[in-house]
């Protein structure tokens, strides 16, 4: 009898349903799909971007990462990324989140660790002013064996400070360096290009006090907020993470021994054995619940002693409140000049008054004597035109009228003050 063929085998089935189950897929020309135009497409949201890494021993190194790698790696949701987005325009902030810090100070957006900072790669002055100053503070510590009260987070977010506020104060100097010269002469020529310049002064003042009350808000807010401080002490957040991960460890491996075969199967079991079993899972489990207590205790001790961070904190809210005290200075100062051109605007506006005055007063005068010209100019019968010397008596009686009536405005206008005696 023959070899009887299997009908559902590789070899016969169509050329689509043995592609499909090696995974290949086919067109419909039974060809494989290996040109396909949108072959070479990345997901969306997989790019990589450039970070800088630098350690606690000052060691930088440039990195490759993804959103998804930095979330898992620091456990930070994604919307705390965009801050650190350079395509995005957003105020300053800083986090405190579990395991990480994110900074977003001026021109700086950092992630900081308990074990290292990843910083936006950027070609910016500042990034590589706070790179290269942070790897030099480390170094030098690591070098001459210093050792520094602050944890390794907090020495990076006070270097996210300072240079912050150098930053903005360098910025509010050289403002008022240029501010103050060209209030000074606007206040001695009033035109229209030193108006102008004035105006696009003022609205980099009002930028710049929005930046600077920005940081001085966020400062403020962790000052006047404990947990969010104590949410920030990750290095100890760690140490006791790794201490209780170690009782833990130390626990299950005295449970994995005593359950381990130590004693006979079939040996008898004493009730006194019995109970000292008993005995070891009760303590056990009592010493679980000590240690729990003493990690809550250990986290709540951690809410109560954030002098430390609060210390620092303050130090540069009064630096930031100083620069903020500068603005307000310099906005006070363009108040002033602008009172002051509007003083001088409405005395301007005032002496044309006057000299209209003058001069509908001037004209009401001669539209009298214009009058009496006019009567004397029609064709009229009298004696008056025969005597030809009557005429110039007129004109002179007129005219000496006229200008009484001149004066006796400007005294009244006098009276009423109308004009500076």
């Amino acid at each position: 009898m023959g070899e009887q063929l299997d009908p559902f085998s590789a070899s016969n089935l169509p050329d689509f349903v043995s592609s499909q189950k090696i995974g290949r897929p086919v067109n419909f020309e039974g060809q494989g799909n290996r040109g396909h135009p949108f072959s070479g497409l990345k997901k969306r949201g997989q790019s990589s971007r450039s970070w800088v890494k630098i350690d606690q021993d000052g060691n930088s190194a440039v990195l490759e990462l993804d959103k998804a790698t930095i979330m898992k790696r620091c456990s930070l949701p994604s919307r705390d990324l965009r801050l650190l987005d350079p395509l995005f325009i957003y105020p300053s902030s800083i986090l405190g989140r579990e395991r990480a810090i994110v900074v977003s100070l001026e021109k700086i957006r950092c992630i900081i660790t308990a074990e290292e900072v990843i910083l936006m790669n950027g070609r910016d002055a500042s990034v590589v002013q706070y790179q290269s100053e942070l790897c030099k503070r480390l170094q030098s510590n690591q070098n001459l064996n210093i050792k520094d009260d602050l944890p390794f987070e907090f020495k990076a977010l006070e270097l996210v400070l300072e240079l912050s506020c150098l930053s903005l104060d360098a910025q509010v100097n050289e403002l008022e360096m240029e501010v103050y010269p060209v209030l000074d002469e606007l206040a001695t020529n009033i035109s229209t290009l030193n108006l102008e310049h004035v105006r696009r002064l003022k609205g980099r003042l009002l930028t710049l006090t929005q930046k600077v009350q920005k940081v001085c808000d966020e400062i403020e807010h962790l000052m006047d907020d404990d947990d969010d401080m104590a949410e920030m002490y990750l290095t100890e957040k760690k140490e006791r993470a790794e201490a209780h991960a170690s009782e833990e460890l130390e626990d299950n491996i005295g449970e994995d021994f005593e359950s381990s075969g130590m004693v006979s199967k079939s040996a008898p079991v004493s009730p006194v054995g019995s109970t000292s079993g008993n005995f070891g899972k009760l303590q056990r489990a009592f010493s679980s619940i000590v240690g729990s207590h003493k990690s809550l205790l250990s986290s709540s001790s951690i809410g109560e002693n954030i002098d430390q961070l609060e210390m620092l904190l303050e130090a540069y809210f009064v630096v930031v409140d100083n620069t903020l005290s500068k603005l307000s200075s310099l906005k006070e100062y363009i108040d002033d000049t602008e009172d002051l051109i509007n003083i001088k605007l409405g005395n301007v506006q005032n002496q044309l008054i006057q000299f209209q005055l003058l001069l509908t007063a001037a004209t009401f005068v001669a539209a009298i004597f214009a009058a009496v010209t006019a009567v004397f100019g029609m064709n009229l019968q009298d004696s008056v035109f025969q005597n030809p010397t009557t005429f110039q008596y007129v004109l002179l009686i007129t005219g000496i009228g006229c200008g009484f009536l001149y004066f006796g405005f400007v005294l009244y206008f006098k009276h009423k003050k109308v004009f500076p005696l």
